[in-house]
């Protein structure tokens, strides 16, 4: 297993995506992901107070539910860093994310404690803004989230979803008014990149842009540290089966320009397209670190074999150049 510093603490370098457990995913195949997952040196899990409200009968708690009844199982205590979301919670049953219940002061506050009572934890790991909210000033809920960190009951702060200029209003506020500043950004990348102009098939969903990239750049280089946290890694699947067809986003010439050189790597070091693509994002610069959502032993296997993976930096920079 590799590791990184998620802003001082040390973590695995590859993220375990809980969204199914305990729904999609039946408890006993959940629990033995997670075993294996932590057998082999993970240390770094995500989900959501919103997991899974969009399946048939799903009620959003599904997930955190389930993660607090195994750590309880399991005895797990601050060894795996649990990170969850709030904000996009739907307040009617059976509606959708058109009815989240938002960031404002009082959505936080409340999405934030009933994630501790589920996840049956005093302080939650890290906790992030799930979609930006229109509705509330971006100073409002890092204030509010400003205001869990003082009180002992969250660690770390994110933003998931956020246009640019949020994340850079929300650093401003933060300065301004000597609040913790979210530092963990999670946002859908992979290797193959979508067209800009082009919508995502899941709603709500934000690719990592180049605008980004360049403003995680430039703090960094002020010595504000940020972490990228990379979701639908893998494409959910679309690397390695034909049942997955790439989304309409990534029909365009530099698709198959990065294949072709993803498939030469792939052959050169002996590892399947998901592997290179995993060591091809915890190599990436500025950091990053995947998240993987898997539903077999057999897809996590291959995902924790990624992390053993060095590509060389010839590779590497093949692999980026590609377009």
């Amino acid at each position: 297993m590799r590791y990184t510093t998620l802003n001082g603490r040390t973590v695995s370098a590859l993220c375990l995506g809980a969204m199914q457990f305990g729904s999609t995913t039946d408890a006993d195949t959940s629990a033995a992901l997670l075993d294996r997952f932590v057998e082999a040196g993970g240390t770094f899990v995500d989900t959501a107070d919103c997991y899974q409200f969009w399946v048939e009968g799903g009620q959003g708690h599904e997930s955190e539910t389930f993660l607090g009844r195994w750590r309880r199982e399991r005895g797990v205590t601050d060894e795996v860093v649990i990170a969850t979301k709030l904000g996009a919670q739907p307040t009617v049953p059976g509606a959708g994310l058109e009815a989240q219940e938002g960031l404002s002061a009082k959505a936080v506050a409340t999405a934030a404690e009933r994630s501790r009572e589920r996840l049956g934890v005093d302080t939650l790991d890290l906790l992030y803004a799930h979609r930006q909210d229109p509705r509330t000033p971006i100073e409002e809920t890092v204030g509010a989230f400003a205001e869990l960190v003082a009180r002992g009951e969250v660690r770390e702060l994110g933003m998931s979803n956020h246009r640019t200029w949020r994340l850079e209003r929300a650093r401003a506020a933060a300065e301004a008014n000597g609040w913790p500043r979210p530092r963990v950004l999670q946002y859908r990348y992979s290797y193959l990149q979508p067209r800009h102009d082009a919508a995502l098939e899941s709603p709500g969903h934000m690719h990592v842009s180049p605008e980004l990239l360049d403003f995680v750049r430039t703090e960094e280089a002020a010595g504000r540290e940020y972490t990228l946290v990379a979701y639908t890694s893998l494409l959910t699947g679309a690397y390695t089966r034909p049942d997955r067809p790439l989304e309409y986003a990534y029909d365009h010439p530099g698709t198959a320009a990065r294949l072709a050189v993803l498939d030469e790597v792939a052959a050169e070091s002996g590892a399947t397209r998901n592997q290179v693509v995993l060591a091809w994002l915890m190599d990436h610069e500025p950091r990053v670190v995947p998240l993987v959502g898997v539903s077999s032993l057999a897809q996590l296997d291959e995902a924790l074999e990624a992390t053993d993976l060095t590509l060389t930096t010839e590779q590497h920079s093949r692999l980026t150049s590609a377009h």
